[in-house]
């Protein structure tokens, strides 16, 4: 069967040996989409000069979905993360339950949220949909994983991301299904692929444990693969993980999964 989505490899995990826009040729060249995380320590028309097609990007700089000071921060950064993407010409922006540092840790920790602050969630991303479709660019919604990377995140969980886009149901609102989080937290991936389709912006991928390309952990990427074929996605898988050893073979791994 043959795929009909595209493979996408981030730029600031693979070829770290190299400059930032030597690592975006290089992915371009090897035939792969190119995602980059914040847009704001890069030249952007520089990495446009390039010719690679952008897949995604992250869409805000600071901010979450719940407080009222957090809510317009994310607006604001988020609106100024669209204007970003139009020199890139990146199509999807990506976002979290609330804003990480430089670590990737959660700046507002919260164990559990409540309904009212679910409620309060979903206003927030019909705000942030609304905000893309004005600029024609989608936002997608990722979920994280609790045990191993980014403990105490809101909304992290996959079933907990596929809940707030349904509940927002608007077409600039996706799911960016990263599924090395999801193995963490959740499992069943196959399935989780199924119920999640509908709403599906973006499949993110590495393996576990360890975050480098499929084939190197657990993870039967080749079986996602099927699933995805028959399916009938025809969005983008992205690599978005370390490499073990050569990021050239990660690469090479990478794609022979999703062949």
């Amino acid at each position: 069967m043959t795929a009909k989505y595209r493979l996408a490899a981030s730029a600031e995990m693979l070829f770290q040996e190299l400059e930032f826009t030597e690592r975006v040729k290089h992915i371009s060249a090897r035939g792969f989409e190119v995602e980059i995380w914040s847009w704001t320590n890069k030249n952007l028309s520089e990495l446009a000069a390039t010719g690679a097609t952008f897949s995604s990007m992250t869409g805000y700089i600071e901010g979450d979905l719940l407080d009222d000071d957090g809510i317009e921060k994310l607006l604001s950064t988020a609106r100024q993360s669209l204007e970003a993407s139009q020199i890139i010409d990146c199509p999807r922006l990506n976002i979290h339950g609330t804003g990480l540092d430089a670590n990737g840790q959660a700046i507002k920790q919260k164990m559990s949220t409540s309904a009212a602050e679910f409620a309060t969630a979903v206003k927030t991303l019909t705000r942030m949909a609304q905000l893309g479709a004005e600029y024609g660019r989608v936002f997608t919604l990722e979920n994280l994983n609790l045990l191993v990377d980014h403990p105490a995140t809101p909304f992290a969980l996959a079933s907990e991301t596929l809940a707030l886009v349904k509940a927002v149901d608007h077409p600039n609102l996706r799911l960016n299904l990263d599924l090395y989080h999801a193995q963490i937290g959740e499992g069943n991936l196959t399935e989780l692929v199924a119920e999640c389709f509908d709403y599906i912006g973006e499949i993110q991928v590495a393996d576990v444990p360890g975050r480098m390309q499929p084939g190197t952990g657990e993870i039967n990427y080749a079986r996602i693969a099927s699933e995805l074929k028959a399916l009938g996605y025809s969005g983008v898988v992205g690599l978005e993980g370390w490499a073990q050893g050569d990021s050239d073979l990660a690469l090479d791994d990478f794609s022979n999964a999703f062949a």
